[in-house]
């Protein structure tokens, strides 16, 4: 079993950042040790990771699944940091819009429109990934 960062149980309605690595997988907490996250072919529990794959799809599928299918052996901690500068939509709001979008397709973009872009949204209405300003800047600034 995955370790968290904290203790804290997630609530639903939660943004859960699970740490792969070079990259930050997010999903939304939805209740009953379940999650929603917009999953590129690498982020699709039980499938082996392909990177280029992630880069390179324009489509991934909203699912719902376990949070310890999703988490694996990953570390992964309830980040809702977001709190300090939006108010986040009511609860049954949240879950309700998250569990109505499993199973769509939705457009993906590595940068424009990722897994944390999508639960930001469903959390506080804003499409935000601050791991892809990060990228961003690191980006420019080597130019």
């Amino acid at each position: 079993m995955a370790l968290t960062q904290c203790d804290e149980k997630p609530k639903a309605g939660d943004c859960i950042e699970i740490f792969r690595g070079n990259y930050q997988h997010w999903a939304l907490y939805v209740g009953d040790g379940c999650v929603v996250h917009l999953a590129p072919p690498c982020e699709a529990p039980g499938e082996a990771a392909n990177k280029m794959a992630s880069v390179l799809c324009e489509k991934a599928l909203v699912q719902k699944n376990g949070l310890w299918d999703v988490v694996g052996n990953h570390e992964w901690r309830v980040n809702n940091d977001l709190d300090k500068k939006y108010e986040h939509r009511p609860v049954q709001v949240i879950v309700r819009d998250a569990l109505d979008v499993v199973g769509c397709e939705l457009p993906y973009n590595i940068v424009a429109r990722n897994c944390e872009h999508f639960v930001n949204e469903l959390r506080y209405g804003k499409a935000e990934s601050r791991q892809c300003k990060i990228c961003v800047c690191v980006c420019r600034s080597k130019d």
